[in-house]
């Protein structure tokens, strides 16, 4: 049997989801606050592309403050399993701390939208589990890459796909959103941008393993040039810059954005 036979039969089983799945949750009082920013996450048809089902154990990597995690947490909550892979709660960065203790506590506020959840740490290059090894159906990071890339270059971003590679199920998905570099700039420019080149990302999962299934421009922004002052922070909702040119940042909108689905294969 081919190796795309194998992957083709791992997922043959998985119903398509749509978004109207997740209408409900999305719906939720407590996203009453989250709800603007729908209109650029896209995260019905985010999660409908990554084809996510109540019923599965799903990982989210560095979940913040916790945006996604609101609808992740309910939606698996009385079927499945979440895993929110914050940060090291002994991190010598105090975001890092100040930002789980966060989560923490929205947890500790909401305990019937997360009580399938496990809090678990994600440091790339670390011995910490983000989830039992082979047990996830999906892993998904949303923006996070860049951070790793600029905290390490390959190195820690390498690391962190190995990472999402032993937690999968053989046959599970890796969903990736990140703020997309325009292809005409230089690899250097990965350094201080907040953006990260397709194809570098692309090559980087391959390198350990992964195989590309899928790509959406669900979360496209074609407004965006991607050459700002202050980077992907120069956007909303960061405006960097403060009032500086606001009107401007708001019309352009959040960042473009690539969303890339990949698959570990039933045999490496």
């Amino acid at each position: 049997m081919s190796l795309a036979s194998v992957v083709s039969v791992s997922q043959a089983d998985v119903k398509a989801a749509s978004a109207a799945d997740f209408a409900t949750v999305l719906a939720s009082d407590v996203r009453q606050h989250d709800r603007p920013r729908d209109a650029f996450r896209h995260p019905a048809e985010t999660l409908a592309f990554f084809d996510l089902q109540a019923d599965m154990t799903v990982v989210e990597i560095w979940p913040g403050g916790g945006w996604y995690a609101d609808i992740l947490g309910p939606f698996l909550a009385q079927q499945g399993q979440y895993y929110a892979a914050h940060f090291d709660p002994d991190s010598p960065v105090g975001y890092f701390r100040n930002s789980r203790e966060r989560f923490e506590a929205k947890m500790a506020s909401q305990p019937g939208s997360f009580g399938s959840t496990t809090l678990t740490v994600f440091a790339p290059g670390s011995d910490h589990a983000i989830a039992p090894d082979g047990s996830a159906d999906r892993v998904l990071s949303f923006r996070n890459v860049h951070n790793w890339y600029m905290r390490g270059g390959d190195e820690q971003v390498l690391a962190a796909f190995e990472t999402f590679y032993r937690a999968l199920k053989p046959g599970g998905i890796l969903g990736v959103v990140e703020h997309r570099l325009a292809a005409d700039r230089p690899l250097a420019d990965q350094q201080s941008s907040g953006y990260m080149n397709q194809a570098y990302v692309i090559r980087m999962a391959q390198q350990v393993g992964f195989t590309l299934a899928a790509s959406s421009e669900v979360n496209a922004n074609p407004a965006d040039t991607t050459r700002h002052p202050k980077g992907v922070w120069t956007l909303p909702p960061s405006y960097r810059l403060g009032d500086q040119d606001r009107d401007r940042y708001q019309e352009i909108g959040e960042s473009d954005r690539m969303t890339l689905k990949f698959i570990k294969p039933a045999l490496r």
